[in-house]
């Protein structure tokens, strides 16, 4: 049957293949850069300090010349990405939104690399942070869509341990590069550059990446989105494993109507609404926790007395863990409700946090940063997995585009939040506030939050 309800089966029943893996891999790759960028922040921060273009701290709680503004104008780009541009991957499809969008962030950030001044800086990083908005949101949402059911668990565990292996590379030329100046070039400028530079030979690989058959069939083009699941199921043809059942063609036809369009309004819609206030919540506070941690930890080492040179150390070490995390739950993705494991590694990053603040030996230090590393990383592939899950493929990449939007703009105050509680309270101070906010996303997804393991998108949907 030539429908969209019939595409969206098809997929559903598509066994494990190398083909699908491959998929995977190569979106996985397109994010790795975006990912490089989006925790450059504190592995350069203490370069900008030394460079006297920022302050560790500010006088004034929205100063405009510390860390905290950098970090804020990032994030900034990365709200104006998701909440206002976020619709363009309904629109215009994927694939295409997935490739230009990594081509701006690269212009942005490589202009960056050349700026002299906080106030430039700050500018090119909001505009390169548009840019990578744009791309996390479309990677969620093509990685949704391409998996069959029973796969999409393991998908984003895959995604985010290839994504999270640029941070020990990124980690290990900070450590090597910002205490130094190559060239009489500042070594924080090297590291911009650096990535800057390799997302575009990344962008070469991911030509090979099909659109996605969901977005194609939801717009009509029935034929294009067949052509591209026959090849899907003709690479399966010789796989012995079994396909997994759905529900029969023609049950999901309301929600994959070609002639529906959805808009962001759709997303307050009975049905709707409890899960877009559950995920606006957890990404408000999920944040707090998440670049509370990854954007401040060598800026939080040094204020614990520990020099720039092993700060950065210490940060490479910690970052081993990151790709490693995730494969630690790859068995259990697709068994354990994507709820219980965001509520779990949330509890954990509270704990390790507190604890992380009171100790101060080496190895004290590396272990919990270790654990915290995780926790963080277990929560991120499972909150990206489930709200790309929550909602229709017409309007899939705008609701998660605004529901993702919360938490940077959550980053924005949080930055100037945790410079005012560092700069009073200590580290201490911030691992408390990190824990209260690991507390608020525990009760929002245990009380809203709908279950999603082994059902397809579209039954989640309805």
């Amino acid at each position: 049957m030539m429908t969209a309800a019939a595409i969206s089966a098809r997929l559903d029943r598509l066994p494990t293949t190398r083909r699908i893996w491959t998929m995977v891999v190569l979106l996985s790759l397109g994010g790795c850069f975006e990912y490089y960028d989006l925790f450059l922040t504190g592995y350069i921060a203490p370069g900008l300090v030394r460079s006297h273009i920022f302050t560790a701290t500010t006088a004034g709680f929205f100063g405009n010349n510390g860390i905290a503004s950098f970090v804020a104008a990032f994030f900034i780009g990365l709200f104006i990405g998701t909440i206002v541009f976020g619709f363009v991957a309904d629109r215009f499809g994927r694939r295409s939104i997935f490739t230009a969008s990594l081509i701006w962030y690269s212009v942005c950030t490589l202009v960056m690399a050349f700026q002299h001044s906080a106030g430039s800086i700050n500018l090119w990083r909001l505009l390169a942070g548009a840019g990578i908005g744009v791309e996390l949101v479309t990677i969620d949402t093509y990685l949704s869509e391409l998996m069959p059911k029973h796969l999409r668990g393991r998908a984003f565990v895959l995604n985010a341990a290839i994504q999270f292996s640029i941070l020990p590379v990124a980690a290990a030329l900070a450590w090597w590069l910002v205490p130094r100046t190559p060239l009489g070039i500042d070594g924080w400028r090297w590291l911009v550059g650096i990535g800057a530079v390799g997302a575009v030979a990344v962008w070469l690989l991911r030509r090979q990446l099909p659109e996605s058959p969901r977005w194609l069939a939801q717009r009509g083009r029935l034929v294009e989105a067949d052509r591209i699941v026959a090849g899907l199921e003709a690479a399966a043809v010789a796989m012995p494993a079994p396909r997994s059942q759905v529900a029969e063609p023609g049950s999901e036809a309301e929600e994959m109507d070609p002639e529906a369009r959805g808009s962001l309004m759709d997303i307050i819609r009975p049905g709707y609404l409890p899960r877009t206030i559950m995920l606006i919540l957890f990404n408000v506070f999920e944040s707090v926790g998440y670049y509370g941690f990854a954007n401040w930890v060598p800026t939080l080492l040094i204020k614990h007395g520990i020099t720039i040179t092993h700060s950065l150390q210490y940060t490479f070490i910690i970052a081993i863990a990151a790709p490693f995390a995730p494969l630690l739950f790859f068995n259990i993705a697709d068994r354990v409700e994507r709820k219980t494991l965001i509520m779990v590694s949330a509890f954990g990053v509270g704990v390790f946090g507190l604890i992380f603040a009171a100790v101060r030996s080496p190895v004290a230090i590396v272990g919990l940063g270790v654990l915290l590393t995780i926790a963080n990383n277990v929560m991120s592939f499972a909150f990206h997995t489930y709200q790309a899950e929550l909602y229709p493929t017409r309007i899939r990449a705008v609701a998660v585009g605004f529901v993702y939007s919360w938490s940077r703009l959550s980053v924005v105050f949080m930055a100037f939040v945790i410079a005012f509680t560092l700069r009073d309270f200590g580290v201490p101070g911030v691992f408390t506030l990190i824990a209260g906010s690991m507390a608020i996303v525990i009760v929002a997804i245990g009380l809203l939050g709908p279950r999603t393991r082994n059902l397809s998108l579209e039954e989640i949907a309805h």
